[in-house]
C-alpha cells in the first residue's frame, strides 16, 4: 500500500516542485516503486523539471474526466527505474479537479507504488488542497525569510483541520520541514532567517536543508532532477532528506558557513 506524501508550500517560488521532483528520484533510486503527480493544474512544470514535456499526451485531468486511463497518461522516467511521473492539465483550469476524481486515482496507484509524491500549487485554492487533502505526510517546503515562513505556518494550520485524516479525527498528517536556498554565510550577516528561528516558528521536524546552489538551476534547465548531481552539494542534501525520510539517521550538512585556510584567503580560494 502506498505512502501519500504531499510536498507543499504558502509561498511560490520556493522551490517546491524542484523538491517533488528530486525527492521522488531520490526514492526511486532508492528501489521504491515512486509516482509523483504535478497538481497545478494550468501551470504545470513539473514535466519540465524531469525532462518529459515532450512526451506528455494525456494528464490528471483527462484521466479525471475518463477521457483517458492512468496508463495512457503515466510517463516512465527514461533515467530512472521505478520512476513514473502524472503530468498536469496546461489549458484547464482548476475547478476540473473533483476530490471524487482525485481519490479515484489515488486508490488506483495506491496498490501499485510505494509512493505518491503529489507536487501541490502553492497557496490554499483548490488545487492544493486537493493536493493535501488524502496526504499520510506532507513536506512543507520553505525558505529562511519571513514571508515564506509565515505562508508555511498557514499551510500547516491546513494540515491540521483540512485533511481526510483531521476530518476523521484520527492520527493527523505526519509533517515534514524541508529549508530550501540556505545561504549560511548570508544567514551569518543576518540577510536571512537562521535555522534554529526558522525551526522555533514552525514547530515541526526538520527533514532537510537544501543550500543555495547553481547546482539546482542548472538541473531545472537541463530537465534533470538535481538528485542526479551528486557532485554537487544541493544534490547531496537532497539525497540526505530521502534518507531521512525513509527513517535514517543522517547528519545535517551545509547548515554552517565553510571558513577558509590562509592558503584560500591569501591566493583567491584556489587552494
Amino acid at each position: 500500500m502506498a505512502k501519500i506524501i504531499v510536498v507543499t508550500s504558502g509561498k511560490g517560488g520556493v522551490g517546491k516542485t524542484t523538491s517533488a521532483a528530486a525527492i521522488a528520484t531520490g526514492l526511486a533510486l532508492r528501489g521504491n516503486k515512486t509516482i509523483v503527480i504535478d497538481f497545478d493544474v494550468g501551470l504545470r512544470n513539473l514535466d519540465l523539471i524531469m525532462g518529459c514535456e515532450r512526451r506528455v499526451v494525456y494528464d490528471l485531468v483527462n484521466v479525471i474526466q475518463g477521457e483517458a486511463t492512468l496508463n495512457q497518461a503515466m510517463i516512465r522516467d527514461k533515467r530512472t527505474e521505478n520512476l513514473f511521473i502524472l503530468p498536469a492539465s496546461q489549458t484547464r483550469d482548476k475547478d476540473a479537479l473533483t476530490p471524487e476524481g482525485v481519490e479515484q486515482v489515488l486508490n488506483n496507484l495506491k496498490d501499485e507504488f510505494d509512493y505518491i509524491i503529489c507536487d501541490s500549487p502553492a497557496g490554499i485554492e483548490r488545487g492544493a488542497q486537493l493536493a493535501m487533502y488524502y496526504a499520510d505526510e506532507a513536506i512543507v517546503v520553505t525558505n529562511p525569510e519571513v514571508s515564506s515562513v509565515r505562508d508555511s505556518d498557514r499551510i500547516l494550520g491546513l494540515l491540521g483541520s483540512k485533511t481526510r485524516l483531521a476530518e476523521q479525527g484520527k492520527e493527523q498528517v505526519k509533517e515534514h520541514l524541508l529549508i530550501t536556498r540556505y545561504n549560511p554565510h548570508r544567514v551569518d550577516h543576518g540577510d536571512m532567517l537562521n535555522l534554529n528561528d526558522i525551526t522555533e516558528i514552525l514547530s515541526i521536524k526538520l527533514l532537510g536543508l537544501i543550500p543555495e546552489s547553481e547546482a539546482v538551476l542548472r538541473a531545472s534547465n537541463q530537465g534533470v532532477p538535481v538528485t542526479h548531481d551528486d557532485d554537487s552539494d544541493a544534490g547531496q542534501a537532497y539525497a540526505d532528506t530521502v534518507s531521512r525520510l525513509l527513517g535514517e539517521d543522517v547528519p545535517l550538512r551545509f547548515h554552517e558557513a565553510q571558513k577558509k585556510s590562509f592558503l584560500s584567503r591569501m591566493f583567491g580560494g584556489r587552494r
